[in-house]
């Protein structure tokens, strides 16, 4: 299993920018305390979706991880760290076949047959989502709310994995998702969408560290 820290995962999209440079973001957001970045563009062609993943690696300099969302091939071509697949992406046995083992592997979980498939084996990380209601993507499923968190996150401790949470999720929502068991928050316009983005991931960041104080 490679180690990788979900406490404040933030994932860039395009998107939900407002426009803004992605390269400038990401380092924004790493010096506001973001672990863990995942790159998400479900629209670009490959090539600039590589051109754009190879500008945000650049931009982290080593110091957190770079997640792509879906695209083995961009991952491999970028040189990123990891991939993220979803309920209908490449099968987690499949993308570990081809991005080796030394790269991070993350899937999202929904249902507790998926969080039963969960194998360390083969993924780092799982996301449980969606929790709340979102309009950063289409999800045809309702979300799981915090009680479906607490029910899957606490299926999942089987696993050894670090387990995190995505959708919807804001400063006034954080603290009750990690004392519903998550690990961590995964956000995209709670941090991409603000005016200042260091300055939301910093806020999210207290709040996160003192829900797992209070949780122990």
């Amino acid at each position: 299993m490679n180690p990788c820290d979900l406490s404040l995962y933030a994932i860039l999209d395009p998107e939900q920018t407002r426009g803004r440079d992605l390269a400038t973001l990401a380092d924004a957001a790493v010096r506001g305390g973001v672990s863990i970045l995942q790159l998400r563009d479900k629209h670009a062609g490959t090539r600039a979706f590589v051109e754009r993943a190879r500008a945000v690696k650049t931009a982290l300099a080593g110091r957190i991880p770079l997640i792509i969302n879906d695209r083995v091939d961009v991952a491999l071509a970028a040189d990123a760290d990891g991939v993220h697949v979803g309920r209908e992406d490449m099968l987690p046995v499949d993308a570990r076949r081809l991005i080796g083992p030394g790269r991070i592997l993350g899937v999202t979980l929904k249902t507790s047959a998926e969080v039963a498939a969960l194998d360390p084996a083969i993924v780092d990380y799982g996301c449980i989502g969606g929790v709340f209601p979102t309009a950063s993507k289409d999800n045809p499923d309702a979300p799981v709310g915090l009680a479906g968190l607490a029910r899957l996150r606490a299926e999942a401790r089987a696993s050894g994995l670090p387990v995190g949470a995505i959708a919807g999720i804001t400063a006034d929502t954080a603290g009750d998702v990690i004392a519903a068991g998550a690990d961590g928050i995964a956000v995209i316009s709670a941090i991409f969408t603000a005016e200042d983005v260091e300055l939301a991931a910093r806020r999210l960041h207290e709040i996160v560290d003192k829900a797992r104080v209070r949780r122990g």
